[in-house]
């Protein structure tokens, strides 16, 4: 895992079972072909692990094979995702990429001696406003806001640089990348919070690739995005511009960027992102989830037989245990239980019924969110069927596989990265 630095331009993949990553990694080869080199992450959570029953070194280990089989000459990553100081031991073997989600710190206040000592930096370099190439509006930085936002955001920094002199601890001279993550809270930060989260990044030390903000809108798992598509640009925008500020002004690795979490199957925020990344000359990170998963059930469904029995049967428990799946994901899902066919309806379905409901395909009529987003939490119930689960993914990896790289390719990494 020596090849540990992120190109300009990376993506993370969630695999639930580690049974796709050779079709994951096809789209990166595919992109590559196009004259775009992006870097994999593949990303699993403790929660997700936990869920299926597997380890960390499950997800080290398929990238490693993948890599190898497929002659992959670039970087790679194992990001452990939304890790805290509780969770991330049993990660540091086995990842060169650490997710620091601090959104649970968020609001919590830091000792009062760092809070003045914090303020008073800021007002030594700043008067109260701050005039930002690119920005619409100056940065409001009077006392009353300075700690305001100190009182936030600063414990929560504070407890993130302990993470990470945690994993240095343990890593010693190996070399790991650093994401902090405050998406999973429900406000977006604004433009001022910004600019003085990375001074407080940077006064604490901390060597950030990549910082995951929150933005205004759902971000549901494995739908489209929802909100107002003006106010995200005018927020990506922003984002971008502060974070170059970092690099020019604070000393900030000059390979930093923005993430996007839940980033997969926004569809119609891809052509934002991509026109500004581009006009900035900047680079991104965005990662997925739950998408690989998504379409190792559409490939089951399109194999027909025993495969697509399996399918239905997944869906139809988690129908019966729609409380227990879906509680974890209750502030990212957004299901219309009308919407969502019954067991008895899924017994009458055809497979390209199933496969037209759950593919993203937004001009196809048939497409039903609330069951895409349903059965996005249902990979419970698939881990549970144990070997008669695997075993109908390996017979059916070629048809899987296919639906893995297209998704990815076609959907996610052109619209973002190419077109």
């Amino acid at each position: 895992m020596d090849k540990n630095m992120l190109s300009k331009y990376s993506f993370g993949i969630g695999d639930r079972f580690t049974h796709q990553g050779k079709y994951q990694l096809k789209a990166f080869i595919e992109a590559e072909k196009a004259g775009v080199n992006i870097t994999p992450v593949w990303n699993k959570s403790y929660r997700e692990h936990t869920t299926v029953g597997s380890k960390p070194d499950s997800v080290l280990g398929q990238a490693q094979k993948v890599t190898k089989e497929l002659n992959w000459k670039h970087s790679f990553a194992v990001d452990a995702d939304h890790i805290t100081l509780e969770t991330v031991d049993e990660f540091i073997p086995h990842s060169n990429f650490f997710t620091v989600d601090v959104a649970n710190y968020i609001g919590k206040k830091a000792d009062q001696i760092s809070i003045d000592l914090f303020i008073k930096r800021i007002r030594s370099l700043f008067l109260d406003e701050l005039k930002i190439r690119g920005l619409d509006k100056p940065l409001n930085l009077t006392i009353s806001n300075i700690r305001e936002v100190a009182n936030k955001f600063l414990f929560a920094i504070q407890h993130a640089a302990k993470i990470c002199e945690y994993i240095k601890s343990k890593k010693g001279d190996e070399p790991f990348l650093i994401e902090i993550s405050m998406d999973e809270v429900e406000v977006a930060q604004t433009p001022v919070e910004i600019f003085l989260i990375l001074h407080m990044i940077v006064q604490n030390q901390i060597p950030i690739t990549t910082l995951a903000p929150k933005f205004t809108g759902r971000f549901n798992k494995g739908v489209d995005y929802e909100g107002d598509l003006k106010k995200f640009e005018s927020e990506f925008e922003d984002c971008l511009i502060l974070m170059k500020y970092g690099v020019q002004h604070l000393g900030m690795n000059s390979n930093q960027k923005l993430s996007v979490h839940t980033g997969s199957d926004k569809f119609s925020l891809y052509p934002i992102i991509n026109k500004l990344i581009k006009k900035h000359r900047t680079g991104l990170h965005l990662k997925t989830a739950g998408t690989t998963w998504l379409e190792e059930m559409i490939g089951l469904a399109e194999a027909g037989g025993p495969a697509f029995e399996m399918a239905k049967s997944i869906y139809k428990e988690s129908l019966e245990r729609y409380d227990e799946l879906t509680g974890p994901y209750q502030t990212v899902l957004n299901i219309d239980l009308n919407k969502l066919p019954t067991a008895k309806e899924i017994d009458t379905w055809s497979g390209t019924l199933f496969c037209e409901s759950l593919r993203h395909v937004i001009s196809n009529s048939t497409y039903n969110p609330s069951f895409r987003q349903l059965i996005h939490t249902s990979y419970k119930v698939a881990a549970e069927r144990g070997n008669e689960f695997y075993g109908l993914l390996k017979d059916n990896e070629e048809i899987i596989g296919k639906n893995v790289y297209e998704n990815i390719f076609f959907r996610h990494i052109k619209p973002l990265f190419i077109d």
